[in-house]
Formats: structure tokens, C-alpha cells, sequence
């Protein structure tokens, strides 16, 4: 795989409660697939995954993607993110994607998609993405 802006980043916890792992990136495209845990403690009485948590995995996927095509020199605020659910999650492994679709100076503009392990589609997003100079930011 690709050396990435991710590979000397500090994960942190919400990205660790949620199973973040890398598994594919392309900077130069502003592309970026991830795997997260569904676990059983995310699911809502009916046994699927309560949507809340996989916005946050969507969320947590499309970041990500700017950081990557910024080679690490971008951090991102949420400004705006419409999700589509269109099927319930099962617990267990699942796939994230996201492309940065348009990187401006002070906002990007950000698509990603949700997909169980089988390869149904689960949602989608899309997002506007506040730029923060990841040098100025404290960490």
C-alpha cells in the first residue's frame, strides 16, 4: 500500500472506539477506503447498527480523505454531511470509501459511501468540509 499523511498520525479515540483501519488509499485522487468494526454494543433494539454510528464512520472517512490529498497539511471541520441509509447494518465488518471531490482554499467538498462486507450498500454521504491548517491546529 501507499505510504499516506495516516501512517505517523496519532488514531485517535473515536477512531479507535469505532475499529478505523486503513485499508487503501490513493492521495493524488483524494480517495481513501477504510474498514471499521460494527460491533454489538452499536446496535439499536431491532439488531442493526443505530445510524448515528455509521454517520461517524462516514464522518470519520471523508475527513480522512482531505488529510490524505493534503499530505497531512489539512485538517477538516464538519460543516454540513446528508447521509442516505439504504440498508440496515448488521454488525460486523464494514467498508468505507470516500473522494474529495473539490478542494478549495477554505472548503472541500467530500463524497463517501458505506458497503457491508458482502458488498451491500449500506449509505452514502456527502459533505462540506471546513480547511484548518493542520500546522496551526492544537493538538
Amino acid at each position: 500500500m501507499v505510504k499516506t499523511a495516516l501512517d505517523d498520525f496519532n488514531m485517535p479515540p473515536c477512531a479507535k472506539l469505532l475499529g478505523w483501519r486503513l485499508l487503501d488509499a490513493r492521495p493524488e485522487e483524494g480517495w481513501i477506503k477504510l474498514g471499521f468494526e460494527g460491533k454489538p454494543e452499536f446496535c439499536n433494539p431491532a439488531g442493526f447498527i443505530q445510524g448515528g454510528l455509521l454517520s461517524a464512520m462516514l464522518d470519520d472517512t471523508m475527513g480522512p480523505a482531505v488529510l490524505v490529498m493534503s499530505e497531512g497539511r489539512l485538517y477538516t471541520t464538519t460543516v454540513s454531511m446528508t447521509v442516505n441509509f439504504l440498508a440496515p447494518a448488521k454488525p460486523g465488518p464494514i467498508v468505507a470509501e470516500a473522494k474529495v471531490t473539490q478542494l478549495g482554499r477554505t472548503i472541500a467538498f467530500v463524497e463517501g459511501k458505506l458497503m457491508a462486507e458482502d458488498g451491500t450498500l449500506l449509505a452514502t454521504a456527502t459533505a462540506s468540509e471546513r480547511l484548518l491548517d493542520a500546522a496551526r491546529v492544537v493538538r
